[in-house]
């Protein structure tokens, strides 16, 4: 929602002169209306609030095995992810990843997790039957692979995902904590697909920059979540919940996330307008909505260097990849201000 937005500005305001923290062993209102609000938008049916994006993965986690032992499968507890991805920074998260630059330095391996390959021009996962043993739980993938290059799952990709899981009894973890909540241009980038997950991870854009994650899920695995089985100190506090409605309020706001696909669409154009001219620096414009993603010929370090020194902020992701994540209230005037600032780096980048 951009930097001091004024309307969550108001809201945590008139939150922080009332309750900022209870125990959540107690009823909080602004936690019931936003977990409400959630269901209602959504496929899930019940909501665990977090405090970031790796502990709505690692909550993610308990629920599938949880979900298997509540039924007496007790050996069904291992987790199939893409290797190269990225679902958090907890010891069991970079585990998941199946990253040896992530997990180096941090043995022994926390076990319970397989990997599969996602190619670009390969993209259903031809030996993922392979992999689903009699123990596998859940098959969990981020549906935009945000630090592994922004690659995007496509639709079919999600549906032969579901018909897999359905197929073997098991479930799909959708981890949508940086693609999700408007990013994509839809309120979760897997909507287009018409597919159901059983759980999905929120963060990031939940809160407009206050810490605040969640994971959401059907009733089926949530019935085997009992009280105690798992918990957060500060999850689900007044001060981020009130923050988390005022976000909904916004994205929810009539010709939004029509605006978000509206905005988007200039910017991949113009993009691509420099790519025709920069054949030699730009190799491809990846991503979806406001995910955006440059990949360059090169290492992109120097090059997002330069774009700091001319006032464009940046962070780099796998495969020579610039990623770019405008807020989604982005003005066309900020746009047209970004590529004349890459269009200038391009101009005078020496490689």
């Amino acid at each position: 929602m951009g930097h001091s937005n004024p309307y969550l500005i108001r809201a945590i305001k008139k939150q922080a002169n009332k309750v900022w923290h209870v125990s959540n062993a107690f009823i909080i209102p602004e936690g019931e209306m936003l977990a409400k609000r959630l269901t209602q938008k959504t496929f899930a049916d019940y909501v665990i609030f977090q405090n970031s994006g790796t502990e709505a993965t690692e909550a993610a986690i308990k629920v599938a095995r949880k979900y298997f032992y509540s039924i007496g499968k007790i050996n069904k507890n291992r987790i199939l992810c893409i290797k190269n991805s990225f679902h958090g920074r907890t010891i069991a998260a970079i585990f998941a990843s199946g990253s040896k630059k992530m997990t180096e330095g941090f043995g022994p391996k926390v076990p319970g997790f397989d990997h599969i390959e996602f190619r670009k021009f390969k993209p259903r996962f031809p030996n993922i039957r392979s992999k689903i043993k009699k123990n596998t739980a859940a098959i969990m993938v981020e549906t935009i692979m945000g630090e592994g290059g922004i690659k995007s799952i496509p639709d079919k990709c999600l549906k032969y995902l579901r018909k897999i899981c359905n197929e073997k009894k098991i479930l799909l973890i959708l981890d949508e904590v940086q693609c999700g909540i408007g990013r994509s241009g839809d309120f979760f980038a897997f909507e287009k697909s018409k597919v159901k997950p059983d759980i999905v991870p929120i963060a990031k854009g939940i809160g407009g920059g206050f810490p605040l994650g969640a994971v959401l899920m059907t009733k089926k695995v949530a019935k085997s979540m009992s009280p105690g089985s798992h918990g957060s100190t500060f999850g689900g506090n007044p001060l981020a919940m009130t923050v988390g409605n005022a976000v909904l309020d916004q994205i929810f706001n009539k010709g939004f996330l029509k605006n978000v696909k509206k905005i988007s669409k200039y910017f991949y154009m113009e993009l691509n307008k420099l790519k025709k001219d920069y054949p030699n620096i730009i190799k491809e414009i990846r991503g979806k909505g406001l995910l955006i993603g440059i990949q360059l010929h090169f290492d992109q370090t120097e090059f997002i260097r330069s774009l700091e020194k001319n006032n464009l902020l940046t962070i780099r992701a796998a495969e020579n990849v610039i990623r770019i994540l405008p807020p989604l209230n982005v003005k066309k005037k900020e746009i047209d201000l970004a590529i004349k600032i890459i269009k200038k780096v391009c101009t005078d980048y020496k490689y």
